[in-house]
């Protein structure tokens, strides 16, 4: 396969202090629909996840817990694959930091900046979050209720002395600002990138890359008193996935640098800055882009531990449906704005979007089929100009989704594909085959043909972002094929069809019917 048909989709590697939340569940689900649709488009795909296992942090919460910190790691870890299984999410692999694979990477990639002379060792004063493993200048702080300095993400700091390696960020200044003007696609969205722009235009300081006043870290090349500063460690997680430091590894030659980083928005400058940095410091290709999305808000409230609102991705599946929750989170906000989450807002979007919109087509087609074209697929006869019309807008739909997702807007896909399930609505109620079927059963014939037709085409395109209810559509109409290609395969009039049932059930409560 060329290389020009080649995908990697990476989430950022989730930190392990504490269990899966809504947050990570939304990059995963992004993650995986683009993953999905690319391999439906023909690609040759490989989408990472993992978990980030080394720093300060996690070495406290494992002393809290009584136990050690790789047996800590362990339990953590196993809870975001678990709910990947959950999620029905396709990754190809799941990489921890604390994997023998890692731990060379990582120490070659360190040999490699040090061999530039990208690397000095002195020493570090300054205000460091544990929260964020991250430290930040005294400008970028504010004062909480009980006049103790915060870092911009609301995480408390403190003062650190120590020794420290550093790696020469200030050299890539001007650097980074010509990549970034020469690739203009490399963060996204917009407003994300013009915050990057201003960062760095700001002017850039040397980066502290290692510690020593915990231990629980990658060991430096050389001086083991040192563990690498967690984000060196982390970042390279996504060329160990791939086989470096062998640059004849066959996944590393097929999928790097062809990669979309996906991170949330508190991320961002470690992605966008650091990294593309580390890696033309070490002579390697940055990736393709890095995309950072918005954060999720509970009922018009900010999501914390504090206020008990932690929206837990199990019971929204287990309420709502895998399918009607993938759907909700990447259709009820822009990807990359801030989103708010209420379940007024997820019902609404399953009755009336997927169970009338879309559901109630299926059934009323597929039923109406079953019953008066002896359960086969429809013999059409010649098209009519409002047949062509539907079966046009349905035959664009592709083009308009494939356009949408490569800038990673899934609530503009969506809204395309819906745009055509409520077209073929319409048309069913203008066409009103139930009439037809008495004073024109050709004419019913070929209506339901066309409805028919414009149904599977949907369904394989609603297929990244709800596998299950998509599949079993597709089974209902006896699709000949659920890849891209297969769009132009249409249905064989005369198949036989399977009886038709519902796969977007209304949900019947209370609140709904308010």
């Amino acid at each position: 396969m060329s290389a020009s048909k080649t995908f990697y989709i990476t989430t950022p590697i989730y930190y392990v202090n504490d269990k899966p939340h809504i947050g990570h569940a939304y990059t995963t689900l992004a993650c995986d629909a683009l993953a999905r649709f690319k391999r439906l488009d023909g690609f040759d795909v490989r989408f990472l996840t993992g978990t980030d296992e080394h720093g300060q942090k996690v070495e406290k919460s494992a002393t809290a817990a009584g136990v050690a910190p790789l047996a800590f790691c362990d339990s953590v870890s196993q809870n975001f694959r678990d709910l990947a299984a959950a999620m029905k999410v396709t990754n190809d692999d799941f990489i921890r930091t604390t994997e023998p694979r890692h731990q060379a990477a990582t120490q070659e990639l360190w040999r490699r900046l040090e061999e530039r002379g990208q690397i000095y060792l002195g020493g570090y004063q300054g205000w460091y979050s544990v929260r964020d493993e991250a430290f930040f200048a005294e400008s970028e702080l504010t004062k909480g209720p009980n006049g103790e300095k915060l870092a911009p993400t609301g995480a408390p700091v403190e003062w650190v002395e120590e020794p420290s390696y550093f790696f020469r960020l200030s050299d890539w200044q001007e650097p980074l600002l010509k990549f970034y003007e020469e690739n203009p696609g490399f963060i996204m969205p917009a407003s994300r990138r013009n915050e990057v722009l201003s960062f760095v235009k700001g002017g850039l300081q040397d980066l502290s890359i290692s510690r020593t006043s915990f231990s629980w870290g990658i060991p430096v090349p050389g001086n083991p008193d040192h563990i690498m500063y967690v984000w060196l460690d982390a970042l390279t997680n996504y060329i160990t996935a791939l086989g470096f430091p062998d640059a004849e590894a066959p996944l590393y030659r097929r999928f790097w640098p062809s990669a979309v980083h996906m991170v949330g928005k508190d991320i961002l400058r470690f992605h966008a800055v650091y990294w593309p940095a580390f890696l033309m410091a070490a002579g390697l290709q940055p990736p393709q882009r890095v995309f950072a999305h918005g954060w999720w808000t509970n009922e018009g409230q900010k999501i914390s531990k504090s206020l008990g609102n932690v929206i837990d991705p199990y019971e929204l599946i287990d309420t709502f449906g895998l399918d009607q929750t993938r759907y909700f989170l990447l259709r009820e906000v822009p990807f990359g704005s801030d989103g708010d989450f209420s379940r007024r807002a997820m019902i609404q979007r399953k009755n009336s979007e997927l169970a009338n919109d879309y559901g109630n087509l299926c059934q009323r087609v597929l039923s109406m089929i079953a019953k008066n074209c002896d359960a086969r697929v429809p013999q059409p006869g010649a098209f009519a100009p409002e047949d062509e019309e539907m079966l046009g807008k349905a035959g664009a739909l592709l083009a308009e989704v494939r356009d949408a997702l490569d800038v990673q807007a899934f609530h503009e896909a969506l809204d395309r594909i819906w745009s055509v399930i409520r077209a073929a609505n319409a048309y069913i109620d203008r066409q009103a085959p139930w009439t037809l079927r008495k004073t024109d059963p050709a004419r019913m014939a070929t209506v339901l043909y066309v409805l028919a037709e414009t149904i599977r085409r949907v369904a394989i395109l609603t297929q990244p972002f709800m596998p299950d209810a998509s599949a079993a559509i597709l089974d209902q109409v006896a699709a000949p094929g659920r890849d891209f290609a297969a769009l132009d395969a249409p249905l064989v009039p005369g198949t036989p069809l399977p009886a038709p049932h519902g796969v977007f059930p209304r949900h019947e409560t209370e609140e709904a019917a308010s």
